[in-house]
């Protein structure tokens, strides 16, 4: 019996309509010319430092799932009041009050958005437009009460949470099914086995060079300074899995030739976003002319961003 049933979820198994409409969004290219148009306006803003700050990079995540709970959680309680009665105030109070609380969640989104690849790019668009016009509900809801018409404010309040909602199920087949926002090099401390781990001969690593490496599956940037030290970081990065050895090394750093994000070398540290996350960092040694690397299970900032390899 197990095994006919096993049978028959096997044939009856597979996407639903939901997430086969989801997954054809992901990869139509229509919206491709808007989306770059969009990237290129979203790049151009100079936030500077508030760039990071909007990543999230202090956090150690994304900042916009975070900034959402507050519009969200708002409006679900607006929602609430307005099944009991008399609420009208405190419900008018909460709708106002989150509509506030979107524009730093919208700006962070949009951020982060912008250094996303095509597939999560295209998800991640209808996302931020269902909650555009989420907000626009919302908007003309709390008009609608300021002016005395509380049903039409009610009813609008309620279309704008079920907009919301809907965006905010795309935003979770974003972040879950896509990874956008993940910590592409947490698999690291998993793959890679305690000990030293042959990395090369040490001729094999020119000096100020970046070159890509492998420690048990995983990729591995190695830099070597003129001062003999070799410094060795996990080869993908953290933001978007982009190819280290394949980025620029100036003032102890590398920077991800995708999407610009700066690590340090000697720990790894993230000293610019998009990356949220620290690079998984090795301890390195040289024996007999070659050179060993072993895993470092610790984050601790060991010289100053600016430093150089040598340091």
């Amino acid at each position: 019996m197990d095994t006919d049933r096993l049978h028959h979820a096997a044939r009856a198994s597979g996407p639903g309509p939901l997430l086969t409409a989801v997954e054809h969004l992901e990869q139509t290219p229509y919206a491709d010319p808007l989306i770059r148009l969009l990237r290129r306006a979203v790049r151009s803003v100079p936030l500077g430092p508030v760039r990071d700050l909007l990543h999230g990079r202090p956090l150690g995540h994304p900042a916009h799932p975070l900034l959402v709970q507050i519009p969200i959680g708002t409006w679900l309680s607006a929602a609430l009041l307005d099944l009991m009665p008399g609420r009208r105030g405190a419900a008018h109070i909460l709708v106002g009050a989150g509509l506030a609380a979107a524009a730093p969640a919208a700006v962070a989104g949009w951020v982060d958005w912008a250094e996303l690849p095509p597939e999560q790019a295209r998800t991640g668009l209808v996302h931020a437009l269902g909650n555009t016009a989420g907000v626009v509900l919302y908007a003309s809801s709390f008009a609608a009460r300021t002016q005395g018409r509380v049903l039409r404010g009610k009813a609008l309040g309620m279309a704008g949470l079920a907009t919301v909602g809907a965006a905010g199920a795309l935003g979770g087949h974003l972040a879950y099914r896509q990874a956008a926002g993940a910590n592409h090099a947490e698999h690291v401390s998993h793959l890679v086995r305690d000990g030293w781990h042959h990395l090369g001969a040490v001729t094999a690593f020119p000096v100020g060079r970046a070159v890509a490496a492998r420690v048990d599956g995983v990729d591995v940037l190695v830099v070597r300074g003129s001062g003999g030290t070799v410094h060795a970081l996990a080869g993908r990065c953290a933001h978007m899995a982009g190819p280290l050895a394949e980025g620029k090394i100036a003032d102890g750093c590398v920077r991800c030739p995708w999407h610009g994000s700066v690590f340090r070398l000697s720990d790894g540290w993230n000293v610019e976003g998009p990356a949220t996350a620290p690079q998984p960092a090795f301890d390195t040694r040289i024996v007999d002319g070659h050179v060993e690397a072993r895993l470092q299970h610790f984050h601790q900032p060991k010289c100053h961003p600016d430093s150089s390899p040598d340091a």
